[in-house]
């Protein structure tokens, strides 16, 4: 079973994210959809129409297509410890959007990130020393939490990587011209949003979220549709 039963030309960038929402509240009361992955292998052998793209870490509790209920063809789903940015993920960010047609993009930090807390403690370690130096920002610019601010802080921790998924995506619409230009001509959206690997919850930053206006009653005609 589709979760979009529509053209990809039909879709908006809210109608994308709903469908995330959906598909995350779907995984959260396992009432999952139905896929038919041997059917999805095949219907997308010639092709892919991936309505979103996700940015998430690599830590083995945080699926994209699990978290989101999505199958084969559904998401392209970009994996890095700390959901960091490179020009790497930027070319792969820019070829979903403006080649592929994804009309959203999710940066997707997590709770209790080993890399957030890495960054955190100032671990240095090989080529992870410069990984962790792109999450240094963050952790400067965090003062909500007073106090232990070590990676012995869950309640710190979770802070720093709710504030670097939102500073990722100004992150990206800067280091991206044609990101950037996508979502100021209203042809893609960019949101964060944050993982609880405890509840399984995808808490998106709405008011962060850089999406063009649509009609709520649109959505939902076209969600059904």
């Amino acid at each position: 079973m589709k979760t979009f039963n529509q053209p990809l030309s039909k879709l908006t960038p809210g109608i994308a994210l709903n469908l995330l929402k959906h598909g995350n509240f779907r995984f959260m009361n396992n009432f999952r959809v139905t896929h038919d992955h041997l059917e999805k292998m095949h219907s997308t052998k010639d092709g892919q129409s991936p309505f979103a793209a996700i940015l998430s870490c690599m830590d083995s509790r945080t699926s994209a297509e699990l978290i989101f209920d999505q199958s084969f063809g559904d998401i392209f789903s970009i994996r890095i410890a700390g959901n960091v940015v490179s020009p790497n993920v930027l070319g792969s960010l820019e070829y979903a959007t403006a080649v592929a047609g994804s009309k959203l993009i999710v940066v997707l930090g997590h709770t209790r990130c080993g890399a957030i807390k890495g960054a955190c403690d100032h671990v240095e370690m090989g080529n992870l020393t410069q990984l962790l130096d792109h999450i240094k920002p963050s952790l400067k610019a965090e003062n909500t939490i007073q106090g232990d601010r070590t990676g012995n802080n869950p309640e710190f921790v979770d802070a720093v990587a709710a504030l670097h998924a939102r500073n990722t995506v100004h992150e990206i619409l800067q280091g991206s011209r044609i990101i950037n230009e996508l979502v100021q001509m209203g042809k893609i959206g960019i949101v964060p949003a944050m993982y609880d690997i405890t509840t399984g919850k995808v808490r998106f930053f709405d008011a962060d979220a850089q999406l063009p206006e649509i009609i709520q009653e649109v959505e939902e005609k076209a969600m059904v549709g």
